[in-house]
């Protein structure tokens, strides 16, 4: 599945929150960092910038599956899909 190339850190955390039940803890300067607890406690920082990276996006994705225990092609089928 092919990224977003226009997708802020705002954008990306909201995505989150819905199907993964992350939430926001707090930001420190240009990073937000949110966790969730199910399956098991994970906590990501993101950068809260107008456009994310295609590289950071990835890397957000596949630390997001590991801690879910999915593939990084599910985790993008499910915030994008």
């Amino acid at each position: 599945m092919r990224l977003p190339r226009d997708l802020s850190g705002r954008a990306l955390v909201a995505a989150l929150g819905e199907p993964f039940g992350h939430r926001l803890v707090h930001q420190q300067g240009s990073h937000m960092v949110v966790q969730t607890e199910t399956p098991r406690h994970h906590r990501i920082a993101i950068p809260d910038h107008k456009t994310l990276r295609v590289g950071t996006v990835h890397g957000i994705l596949r630390a997001v599956a590991n801690a879910q225990d999915m593939s990084k092609d599910e985790v993008a089928a499910r915030l994008f899909g």
